[in-house]
């Protein structure tokens, strides 16, 4: 898994954003029932997950995302004690799973209620040895194997946006109609980023493109680029190491001879190599687009993977 620079967890290990309604801050409350607020306590790992679920529970439940800001790497997240009891004390969990949130995952209860999105993807449990699911996709790291970055695979949030509005409707059946009322609304919003998504593979099929760590990986394939960039190149940055020399020379071989018409960045696992790559790009006119794996401040999932798709959109060339 994914160790990133150490200097960045500095200070941010006990961070927590509390999201309520659609992400606004709110005082955390009592469990419905109790004294004080009636809302219902909701902890998910990541404020991606987290803004989902306020924007499926809205005013109804209180969110606590145990991990935001850009320079948290949830794979090395240090959980603290206060994220033990928030947990505990929650009646929804929301976590990503699959390896990358882990130390999240590890603190559930287990009678709690849960929602873990990678088991929600259905290529976790269509890929092969080789890498490649039924369809041929192959939605891996370059290395065989499944990409737990789900965020970035439009079904599996649709799905999960679906199965918030079960769990919450099973947990305060009075608004259940407003629960599914919330994740169609956002499904539809989803939906309309797939198709905009689809409108630019097409006309763009088969590109191949170079990335400096896998984080949207489902994104690519979806849209039917072609990642070129060397295995060990991707493996090593999203484990925290240095590439080979053997893997850096080969990525840059494709820059200097322009064999990718884009190079997306992953700011949050940047190191000097990746700085170095994407100097190169930029001197050899290949487009730099920042896909990141955390909210921007501010932005909502659907603001903030809409921007980021119509950055990809306008730097794939125009046909």
């Amino acid at each position: 898994m994914t160790v990133r620079n150490p200097r960045l967890l500095v200070g941010l290990t006990a961070a927590a954003l509390v999201l309520t309604g659609c992400g606004g801050a709110a005082p955390q409350g009592q469990q419905p029932g109790g004294s004080g607020s009636a809302k219902l306590k909701v902890v998910a790992s990541t404020d991606v997950w987290g803004n989902i679920a306020s924007t499926v529970g809205g005013e109804e439940i209180e969110v606590k995302a145990l991990i935001s800001g850009g320079g948290v790497d949830p794979h090395s997240y240090q959980v603290t004690p206060a994220d033990s009891a928030a947990v505990k004390d929650a009646g929804l969990v929301v976590f990503n799973g699959g390896g990358y949130d882990d130390a999240i995952g590890k603190l559930v209860q287990p009678n709690a209620v849960v929602i873990e999105a990678v088991k929600l993807d259905e290529h976790a449990n269509e890929t092969t040895s080789e890498g490649a699911d039924e369809h041929g996709h192959d939605h891996g790291h370059g290395s065989g194997e499944h990409n737990e970055h789900v965020w970035y695979d439009f079904d599996t949030v649709s799905k999960v946006a679906d199965e918030l509005a079960a769990r919450l409707g099973d947990l305060l059946p009075a608004a259940k109609a407003k629960f599914t009322e919330n994740a169609k609304k956002f499904k539809d919003e989803v939906g309309a980023l797939d198709k905009r998504v689809h409108a630019f593979g097409e006309a763009n099929k088969g590109a191949s493109v170079i990335a400096t760590e896998p984080v949207a990986a489902n994104l690519i394939t979806h849209a039917g680029l072609k990642d070129v960039t060397p295995a060990q190149f991707s493996k090593a940055v999203e484990e925290g190491n240095d590439p080979p020399a053997a893997a850096i020379a080969d990525l840059e071989k494709l820059i200097t001879g322009k064999q990718a018409v884009v190079l997306i960045y992953n700011p949050q696992t940047e190191s000097g190599v990746t700085k170095q790559v994407k100097t190169k790009a930029v001197a050899a006119g290949i487009p730099v687009v920042e896909l990141t794996e955390t909210l921007p401040q501010g932005k909502n999932y659907q603001q903030w993977m809409s921007a980021q798709v119509d950055a990809l959109a306008k730097a794939l060339p125009k046909k």
